[in-house]
């Protein structure tokens, strides 16, 4: 963390605020964005409708936000690995008969939970990298959406030709 001159005020009147970069951001506020990630499916009626419990729903966000974090670590030269926990969530949502509408839509609101972490810690983002990292942020969340979908369609594929064979 660098420190930086600045004021909460705007005046600039001396005090010393520190710096974090996104990726710190967002480890030390994994917990709080799970937590509004909830708050934010549990208003969407379409995903209620699917009776989890909050392990179920929330249990991959831990390592996809994880994921995340760690592409932001990375050089950006650097090739982001394949992520194997997206797959089995998106065989896992399958299997809780989630639609594709679903899936997505969790996605969606997994953004909207990440940005608004950072929205709410403003003053603590190192401003030089933060566009790069949250063009970061949405490829890898659209990459983990992907990897999740052809899992999905892969199961859902599985599921209609063995009723076929049935």
């Amino acid at each position: 963390m660098k420190p930086m001159v600045g004021s909460v005020d705007g005046t600039g009147a001396g005090c010393v605020a520190s710096r974090e970069s996104v990726a710190d951001i967002l480890e030390r506020e994994l917990e709080p964005t799970i937590h509004d990630w909830m708050a934010l499916v549990e208003k969407e009626r379409e995903l209620i409708r699917i009776p989890l419990n909050y392990e179920e729903r929330t249990g991959h966000l831990p390592q996809l936000l994880h994921d995340v974090i760690a592409r932001l670590r990375l050089d950006t030269k650097a090739q982001a690995p394949i992520s194997a926990a997206a797959g089995h969530h998106g065989d896992l949502r399958h299997k809780q008969r989630y639609t594709v509408a679903d899936v997505v839509n969790e996605s969606r609101l997994l953004q909207v939970c990440i940005f608004t972490t950072l929205h709410k810690n403003a003053t603590h983002i190192e401003f030089g990298k933060l566009l790069p990292d949250i063009v970061t942020i949405a490829d890898e969340v659209d990459a983990h959406l992907k990897q999740q979908m052809l899992c999905f369609m892969a199961a859902d594929a599985e599921e209609k030709t063995g009723a076929e064979v049935n």
